[in-house]
């Protein structure tokens, strides 16, 4: 039992000496190839046998004979050892090249596309890594683009919307100070239209302002659809006489919301006075609002009669700005009512959509019910 002990004591003495020696090598090496790393523990490896070996033959007095067989097969070993760490080293080193390459393309606008062939575990779990982050920075480079795209057409748009108005403004006000103005009365109401208009313009860009910076105040309190829906109805009423468009409300229950009913308001509004606008003389715009099957949720739902919205643009109906293919020039407006529709919506924990409908469209906007 004593001599067990004592060849295990000389044994771990001369594998430890190898070992921190290794780990030295190693710590040297830590900038180098990684070949050079696989080359060194490999190395590690079978000195650290050899040392054990030799101290305990040093210690038990081995036969000369009995020293150099076993020097000769661990040396035999080393070589096999250090020459498969060099195949194996150059391998890994050459799939981390290739990974490496197919990584770059992140800077170039293109995809990540992991190299074919085999690898070990670590270099797979990096190249899903690497697919998956790429895919996440396409996305968000596609959604930067449109976002740059959006905004060029809103900066594009009001220009011309503002010019329009501040071009008449500018007419009025010259032949009412030169004092050629045939009816002074109509130039005045005129002047105050459009004021009102731009105003409304005005507002509506500052309230998108405060949505995309999160800071949309909301003072939420127990509403009832009905009354929401009810008020919004009576509001847009004028408008839909002017155009000559029925308003229905069905189907509107008296369901509970904790929602803001000022910011509400207009969500209907904005809603309303869209789907007017687009549904021709004597077209209807239909207005429901009900609990979902479930309960978790209500459903409001404004359906006109414009006739469809091209199936390519539906994507693109709440984004800043967009106005479809109508004329860019008023009462077309901004571009701006179903934008802040879906801003004001999602700071209520909503959704926002669109679909198409047998003769127009239906705009549907999906709330948590109160409890």
């Amino acid at each position: 039992m004593r001599d067990t002990l004592l060849i295990a004591l000389y044994a771990f003495a001369g594998a430890a000496s190898t070992g921190l020696a290794g780990t030295g090598v190693l710590r040297l090496l830590r900038r180098r190839s990684l070949t050079a790393s696989l080359a060194v523990v490999a190395a590690v490896g079978v000195l650290a046998m050899l040392a054990g070996t030799l101290a305990v033959a040093q210690a038990m007095f081995l036969s000369s004979h009995d020293l150099a067989v076993v020097t000769t097969v661990v040396a035999m070993a080393a070589v096999v050892s250090l020459a498969t760490a060099l195949l194996l080293g150059r391998w890994v080193v050459a799939r981390s090249r290739e990974l490496a390459v197919a990584a770059r393309s992140f800077g170039d606008d293109g995809d990540f596309v992991a190299p074919h062939g085999p690898a070990t575990a670590e270099l797979e779990a990096l190249s899903r890594e690497l697919a998956a982050r790429s895919a996440k920075l396409a996305e968000s480079r596609a959604r930067e683009r449109a976002l740059e795209t959006s905004r060029r057409e809103l900066v594009a748009w009001i220009s011309h919307d503002l010019r329009t108005p501040l071009a008449g403004l500018r007419a009025m006000s010259e032949a009412l100070e030169d004092g050629v103005a045939a009816d002074p009365a109509r130039y005045l109401r005129q002047i105050r239209t459009e004021v009102e208009r731009l105003n409304g313009m005005v507002g509506d860009l500052f309230e998108l302002s405060r949505i995309h910076a999160g800071t949309l105040p909301l003072t939420p309190c127990r509403i009832s659809l009905y009354d929401l829906v009810g008020d919004a109805l009576a509001g847009a009423d004028p408008l839909a006489r002017e155009h000559g468009v029925r308003l229905v409300g069905h189907r509107v229950e008296p369901v509970p919301v904790e929602v803001d009913g000022k910011e509400m308001s207009r969500v209907l509004g904005n809603l309303l006075v869209n789907a007017i606008r687009r549904t021709p003389a004597d077209g209807t715009v239909a207005v429901a609002a009900e609990r979902a099957a479930d309960g978790s949720v209500v459903l409001l739902s404004v359906t006109d009669g414009c006739g469809g919205i091209p199936e390519e643009d539906l994507s693109r109906v709440f984004d800043t700005g967009w106005r479809g293919t109508d004329a860019r020039t008023p009462p077309a407006g901004a571009g701006l009512g179903l934008a802040i529709v879906r801003g004001i919506v999602e700071a209520h924990q909503g959704r926002a959509s669109v679909r198409n409908i047998p003769g127009g469209c239906r705009f549907e906007v999906t709330l948590p019910a109160a409890p």
